[in-house]
């Protein structure tokens, strides 16, 4: 009874938030009461649809006489039609005025409230949501042990002056009857006797379900693809092939065994469950404890605020009133001064009196002021101006800033979701990750940083599913806390694996929502720290090396602009050669440089130091360090089918890089091609064009190129550095040691990636040979 009664919250329809009748199945999966989705769907500007009568209303009781007064037909089931073939009948597939009958009608569209989301219906509506009749049966399980239904149901058959109460009800009949009416109609030894009884409803279901589209066919398998349930008509449809379809029963199972492990392990953890319940009870206590709090904290910045602006309202009065004060004074002496200029008053009567003097040296003596006086005011007289202003117009108050802060005056935000910068964040001897707030996010106070190892399943599956979870887990989120500023340094990584990172602000709201996360590939071997080699291997007058020895820039030297003025057509290049300062004799390493686009031919790879030597120190109108000018890559294999070549460069120029065919190639998807088949139709991969060759094809030039080389077993792979993918691999000999070569062929310039490590060092760090130093003795 207890659990009977725990269980309404999750029998109410979403709609009316009353327990469902003639519930029915969404595409999302939740249910909703028949009449609460015709309602709104009428509300949503479709057209009414034709249901069944209300159970309870006198039009779903048939108007027959009693049995005791005569016999009358069975009942019809048009008296009784059911839900579902009221549903079939065409609900939800409507014509709008002046719409011509062969045009498709519209997908319709339910508000779905759980959801909070429009559901698509589809072209015919409700028609193809079935009723939910397995919660049919828990309502009115739960009706009978909570006492809900204690309404009588009335026989359907009786007159209603003398109508008893059902007692049995009929689910082909689909009414209820009463002992006599039942007797009546279903007699002894007639097929109606076989009839199915039911405790008296109103509400009467199919016995199973049926196809809504293929009336009488029954529902014998479940589509796992689109979460439908089919009958096998509906299983030979085009839309459903290639899509996982099992039979019923077999989903009947499968759900089944699935909804009672998770039972199982919810029932097993009933102590966590009410530990949970006991700090969401805690939580509200808090948050009315808090926002009792906050609310007064608001209560008093506002009246701080009423305060201050009161203040200051006194304070702008006064000056005010002194400026009022200070204007009226000097425009009423003005008044004054003027008014002694009258004829019989001030002034004037002075100065008639004055001319009445007939004493030469007194008048003399008595007139100078009075001359003064009036010259005064003649000039005023003759430039009149109003010794104040009378306006007060720079005593107005601009209160349009103040008020649009008042206007926009609200809680304190939290920030923004970060937004990383992928150009600048890169993964190589450590991971650099950057980023920045938008502009009209609140700023922030320290950020977090959260970066895991992304699971790779066993066997080389595909990630997702439970196996993908369960490698989420075991690598979980790791984080860095409190971090400063717009950028971090992750240290310590695993080799070639992906992590996923994202970030969050806080300030004193707490914690914004997150980045969208960036996944970044670290290196595939351990990243070697070299420095370009300026003792040997360089020539001064056409390749420039900077302080840092970590970029190099072909200029055009005497000897070419010489060469260049004696040939008239064309102009001889040549081959410069620029190595690395380490040499390498053991395990994986991996580097990246970028060569600038711009730049005409530019070689990248790697080569024995002996034979590097060699071909330095070879007559300077080489064309490069292959032994058959005709070679398509720079590998010299030409020299033998059984020994690996000396070199392996790629070369790239005028922002393409040129990736040979052979059996090490990668095409897009980094799978080895088929070297045996050269291409030679061009090539279109992330909607760019690749000339194709029967020697090879050419790429755009990605930003940064990335070399690793494996000493032990001689090969060596270039990858696109900013994605870690594959561009082509080839053998190298490495029976001694081996070092990074660069080749110019005319102008261009190359960098070499710089560690992170010294990015953020605040001093240069102490240059040094990483693995070994090159041996300088070319007789050993």
């Amino acid at each position: 009874m207890s659990n009977m009664k725990s269980m309404e919250r999750e029998l109410h329809c979403p709609v009316c938030k009353e327990i469902v009748k003639q519930p029915v199945v969404l595409p999302c999966q939740h249910s909703v009461c028949l009449m609460c989705a015709s309602e709104v769907l009428v509300q949503n500007g479709y057209p009414p649809p034709e249901l069944p009568p209300e159970p309870n209303s006198p039009a779903s009781t048939p108007n027959t006489r009693s049995p005791h007064q005569a016999r009358r037909p069975m009942p019809s089931k048009a008296d009784h039609r059911p839900i579902d073939r009221v549903l079939r009948s065409g609900f939800g597939t409507y014509l709008s005025p002046g719409r011509r009958r062969k045009e498709p009608p519209h997908a319709m569209l339910f508000p779905c409230p759980p959801c909070g989301r429009e559901v698509e219906l589809g072209e015919k509506g409700l028609t193809d949501c079935l009723r939910n009749l397995t919660l049919e049966r828990i309502v009115e399980r739960y009706r009978h042990t909570v006492s809900l239904g204690s309404v009588a149901v009335m026989c359907q058959f009786c007159k209603p002056p003398q109508s008893l109460e059902a007692t049995k009800g009929c689910a082909d009949c689909r009414a209820s009857f009463c002992n006599e009416c039942f007797k009546l109609y279903h007699p002894w030894g007639t097929p109606r006797a076989q009839h199915e009884h039911v405790q008296p409803t109103l509400n009467f279901r199919p016995k199973v379900l049926s196809c809504p589209e293929h009336d009488q066919e029954r529902l014998h398998f479940y589509c796992r693809t689109c979460q439908r349930l089919l009958c096998p008509l509906c299983k030979l449809r085009r839309v459903h092939a290639g899509h996982k379809v099992a039979p019923v029963a077999q989903a009947y199972q499968t759900l089944k065994d699935k909804i009672t492990k998770e039972m199982n392990y919810v029932l097993a953890n009933q102590e966590t469950v009410l530990g949970q319940i006991s700090q969401l009870e805690s939580a509200i206590t808090q948050t009315e404890a808090n926002s009792v709090a906050a609310r007064e904290q608001l209560s008093q910045s506002v009246r701080d605020l009423t305060a201050l602006l009161a203040e200051r309202h006194a304070s702008l009065t006064e000056a005010l009133e002194r400026a009022r004060q200070k204007r009226g004074e000097a425009l009423a002496g003005q008044v004054a001064e003027r008014r002694s200029l009258l004829e019989h008053a001030g002034l004037m009567a002075f100065s008639q009196e004055l001319l009445k003097e007939t004493d030469p040296p007194c008048f003399v003596q008595a007139a100078r002021q009075t001359h003064s006086r009036l010259s005064t005011s003649i000039e005023g007289l003759q430039c009149f101006s109003l010794a104040a202003d009378p306006s007060f117009r720079h005593f107005q108050l601009d209160v349009s800033k103040e008020l649009k802060l008042l206007t926009d005056l609200q809680f304190i935000q939290a920030p923004l979701a970060p937004v990383i910068d992928t150009q600048k964040t890169l993964a190589y001897d450590q991971l650099f990750l950057c980023w920045r707030l938008p502009q009209e996010s609140a700023p922030a106070w320290h950020f977090s940083v959260e970066f895991r190892r992304r699971g790779v399943v066993p066997g080389g599956g595909a990630r997702g599913g439970i196996q993908g979870r369960l490698a989420a887990a075991r690598w979980g989120w790791q984080r860095l806390e409190e971090v400063g500023g717009t950028s971090a340094v992750i240290d310590r990584l695993e080799m070639d694996s992906v992590y996923v990172l994202r970030v969050r602000g806080c300030n004193k709201a707490g914690f914004g929502e997150y980045s969208e996360e960036v996944y970044l590939h670290t290196p595939p071997a351990p990243v070697l720290n070299f420095y370009l080699d300026s003792r040997w291997g360089l020539h001064a007058d056409r390749l420039v090396v900077s302080k840092e020895q970590r970029c190099a820039r072909s200029v055009p030297g005497l000897s070419l602009l010489q060469a260049a003025d004696l040939a008239l057509t064309s102009c001889h290049l040549t081959a410069d050669l620029l190595v690395g300062d380490v040499a390498i004799t053991q395990g994986r390493h991996y580097w990246a440089c970028s060569v600038e686009p711009g730049s005409y031919l530019v070689k990248v790879g790697v080569g024995l130091e002996a034979k590097l030597q060699e071909w330095f120190h070879l007559p300077q109108d080489m064309a490069s360090p292959r032994y058959d000018p005709d070679s398509g890559h720079d590998s010299g294999a030409e020299d033998s089918l059984d020994s690996p070549p000396p070199f392996s460069f790629l070369t790239m120029g005028m922002g393409k890089i040129f990736l040979p065919h052979g059996p090490n190639h990668h095409n897009n998807h980094g799978c080895p091609a088929n070297g045996t088949s050269p291409r030679r139709s061009p090539t279109i991969s992330n909607g760019n064009i690749h000339a194709s060759s029967p020697t090879g094809l050419t790429y755009p030039l990605p930003p940064r190129l990335g070399v690793c080389l494996d000493f032990e077993k001689g090969r060596v792979t270039f990858y696109d550095a900013h994605s870690l993918r594959p561009l082509w691999e080839g053998p190298v000999d490495c029976s001694g040691p081996v070092c990074p070569a660069f080749c110019f062929i005319g102008g261009g310039a190359l960098q070499l990636q710089e560690l992170v490590a010294n990015r953020m060092a605040d001093q240069t760090p102490v240059r040094r040979v990483t693995i070994q130093s090159r041996v300088t003795n070319l007789n050993n």
